[in-house]
């Protein structure tokens, strides 16, 4: 059915195909840790067929599939567009939802609930949307355009986009700059994300003197992992106090500690002789690991002897694509596409991690963005949910981004 956003409406329902496709593609439990791809990769080669685009699936990991739909352009020696997005979503505790989490509900505002609505089932597809709504215009482009949907993100994408970037398939598409997600912004302003920010997992192992609970025992693990604590902790009141006084910093400058674990201990009777607790860090590019890492190693020292730290995770994004300093004419197209849209961007850190971070190692520039303003920020949050007027606004910029961007001369 061709149109465009403000005409493809389903009459049977007053509802907009978009928004009806939308919805179904929420009723895909794609949840963590059992997503049911199949289904998906079912509905997705549909989507590609209805788009008219080459629809090629692959696995690096078994159970795992890549959907890749390709549309040629007039050049196709020319570097292409890659539009990503992931296809799994985080799990959800139904209790505290308003309607069912893969329901696709939509309430007498418009208001679309479900897992993935923000994070970035909306995403894919807009992608898809706005491709329709400009093949059905008549529009053609002088670059190819490829649109990926990739498993596990939510869960690092070492069998998804991680392994993807390293197969000869993806060489082949030859990717000269890419879009993945963003998230809500509360404003009026867009945003748009150039780099992000280091992630760390540490956990810290405190070894002491044991004993009976009933004594004053020197040297234990527990007034070790007392002083660890609470030097992680002043520095993430620190972080926190700079940018609450700053107007100028936004979470992905600056540093986020958060204590995600603890163990140890036998008996409530026992001093146990070793106690560990993990943190998940997020580091800005400004800082560099190496400090970080130091300054850790001074924390443990202070604590006492035997005190030491393990690295459980550590992916360093030293890659900041540098197309957003105006001197790049993928930027120029993007931007000028959000001027003919008349919308505002903010350029950002983002501060967590998602698979722009193995794109850009690759050399490839790739902006994150996730076209929602004026929204609840809530990805992994209960009561997920998406405005359709905001949703069906998302296709029209994508629209108007991808055809700049596809046809960006050399």
């Amino acid at each position: 059915m061709c149109g465009t956003v403000a005409h493809r409406i389903t009459m049977a329902q007053c509802e907009h195909t978009a928004v009806t496709t939308f919805r179904e593609y929420i009723r895909i439990k794609t949840v963590q840790p059992d997503p049911d791809y199949e289904t998906c990769s079912k509905f997705l080669k549909r989507q590609g067929e209805e788009l008219g685009a080459k629809v090629h699936v692959m696995e690096c990991v078994p159970g795992k599939p890549i959907i890749i739909m390709t549309v040629e352009g007039r050049d196709p020696t020319l570097p292409s567009i890659l539009l990503n997005s992931h296809t799994d979503v985080v799990p959800v505790f139904p209790k505290h939802w308003k309607y069912d989490p893969f329901s696709g509900h939509k309430d007498e505002d418009g208001e679309i609930y479900g897992r993935g609505t923000q994070d970035m089932k909306s995403v894919g597809i807009q992608y898809l949307e706005a491709l329709k709504q400009l093949r059905c215009e008549g529009n053609t482009f002088l670059r190819t355009i490829h649109v990926s949907f990739v498993p596990d993100e939510e869960i690092g994408g070492a069998d998804g986009m991680m392994s993807f970037v390293e197969t000869d398939y993806f060489r082949e598409m030859n990717v000269g700059f890419a879009l993945d997600e963003g998230y809500a912004s509360t404003s009026e302003d867009f945003l748009v994300f150039y780099g992000e920010r280091h992630i760390y997992h540490l956990n810290v192992r405190c070894s002491g003197q044991p004993g009976h609970g009933s004594q004053f025992l020197s040297n234990t693990a527990g007034e070790k992992l007392h002083k660890v604590i609470n030097s992680f902790f002043s520095f993430r009141d620190q972080e926190e106090r700079r940018l609450r006084e700053n107007p100028d910093l936004q979470l992905g400058d600056v540093t986020t500690v958060n204590l995600t674990m603890l163990e140890g201990g036998v008996q409530f009777n026992v001093v146990p002789a070793q106690l560990s607790v993990g943190f998940d860090i997020r580091i800005p590019p400004a800082l560099d690991p190496a400090d970080f890492e130091n300054m850790v190693q001074g924390w443990c020292r202070e604590a006492g002897e035997d005190v030491v730290y393990e690295i459980c995770l550590k992916s360093v994004n030293r890659e900041l694509s540098s197309v957003v300093d105006g001197q790049s004419p993928w930027w120029d197209a993007f931007s000028q596409a959000c001027k003919i849209e008349k919308i505002t961007v903010q350029k950002q850190i983002f501060p967590a991690g998602t698979d722009s971070s193995f794109i850009r190692k690759h050399g490839i520039p790739c902006l994150g963005f996730s076209p929602m303003n004026n929204t609840e920020r809530l990805l992994h949050d209960h009561n997920e949910r998406l405005n359709e007027k905001v949703f069906l606004r998302g296709i029209q910029i994508y629209a108007s981004i991808i055809s700049a961007l596809a046809n960006c001369t050399p």
